[in-house]
């Protein structure tokens, strides 16, 4: 049994670094398992230009607040910084890259297979996010469509289509913020399934962390909680969306119906030539690694108690959005479950 770790943590991001922290703390014997080749997490796939919407106090993990940046709203060559700089303080040997390939129940607990071999444990966290697995909307005549499609996951730069006839697919803040840099340079429409959802000014992350913690101490209290609408899926009026506004071009339009082979046909039966389609449509949980576990439903999601697999009890699952635990896809709200699942696993164990 001495090969046996007490966890593994699968996903060296935001939420298996917060994690890891308070594994830490509880003296359990744990490893962290990453498939990037550097610390950063999902963040070093975001666009170049991406600031958070919350000043770096109210955007950092357990124990360490993230140094404040020059303008209060951390860029995300900051927020990488600073996750790499965090596990070289608090001594986390985050092991990488290496593939999580599947997790099977063995009579230890569990045995998780890797690219670097197998590794055994009596407990798992998954905290892999959901950059790997980004979601695409299917239009009719989509296949035969000449220009270019990718997703928000990997657009990284305005410049290169400068000049283009280009879509913008969704309406959160990914979109928003899109739409608003590629409006300088491209022939933009901003396509939205619903009209968008626009924040006041003065709300940002600071307000709508309240706002999920007023929720999360009230569903744990069992009482009704009346609050302003919006969330974090509504659009934050960072400065690139507010610009856009005063330019007279936040304005989106409702969804094509089909697609042609050089653009796409609108619900009036007119024809758009474009270039490119951007899908700022969103992810799904990355939990490929748990197929063999027989968990995933088919909404994607595995049935949890709180971050508790609800029918494997020793795996636990932190930072995938609301459904494990308000907020906790953020790297301030991912603290609260990764300190309850971590004192969850020293009680399972014991």
């Amino acid at each position: 049994m001495s090969d046996v770790l007490d966890v593994v943590v699968i996903g060296g991001g935001q939420a298996g670094l917060a994690c890891a922290y308070f594994l830490r703390r509880a003296g359990l014997r744990f490893a962290i398992l990453d498939g990037e080749r550097s610390p950063g997490g999902a963040w070093l796939h975001a666009w170049d230009s991406l600031h958070l919407f919350s000043p770096a106090q109210w955007s950092s993990l357990p124990g360490w607040p993230m140094p404040a940046g020059g303008d209060g709203y951390p860029h995300r060559d900051e927020v990488i910084d600073y996750l790499g700089r965090y596990e070289k303080r608090y001594g986390l040997d985050v092991e990488r890259p290496i593939e999580v390939e599947g997790v099977a129940r063995s009579s230890e607990g569990f045995s998780i297979a890797t690219s670097r071999g197998p590794r055994r444990a009596r407990a798992v966290i998954s905290a892999t996010g959901t950059w790997r697995h980004p979601f695409r909307p299917s239009y009719p005549g989509q296949p035969v469509f000449q220009g270019r499609q990718l997703h928000s996951a990997h657009y990284r730069a305005p410049g290169e289509f400068a000049g283009q006839r280009v879509l913008v697919v969704g309406g959160g803040n990914s979109g928003a913020q899109i739409f608003a840099e590629l409006s300088l340079v491209a022939d933009v429409t901003w396509v939205t399934q619903t009209p968008p959802s626009f924040l006041p000014d003065e709300v940002d992350g600071r307000v709508l962390f309240e706002r999920a913690t007023a929720r999360w101490r009230a569903a744990q209290e069992g009482r009704p909680l009346d609050l302003p609408a919006g969330g974090f899926g509504d659009v934050v009026m960072v400065p690139p969306v507010k610009q856009a506004r005063e330019r007279g071009v936040l304005n989106a339009v409702a969804p094509f119906v089909r697609f042609t082979e050089e653009g796409v046909i609108w619900r009036d039966g007119s024809h758009s030539k474009v270039d490119a389609v951007i899908w700022c449509t969103g992810f799904r949980p990355a939990l490929s690694h748990l197929v063999q576990l027989g968990l995933v439903q088919e909404d994607g999601r595995v049935a949890t108690n709180g971050t508790r697999s609800v029918h494997e009890p020793m795996l636990w699952l932190v930072g995938y959005g609301d459904w494990t635990g308000s907020a906790s896809a953020t790297l301030i709200g991912v603290m609260r479950t990764a300190r309850t699942t971590a004192a969850e696993i020293v009680e399972a164990l014991a």
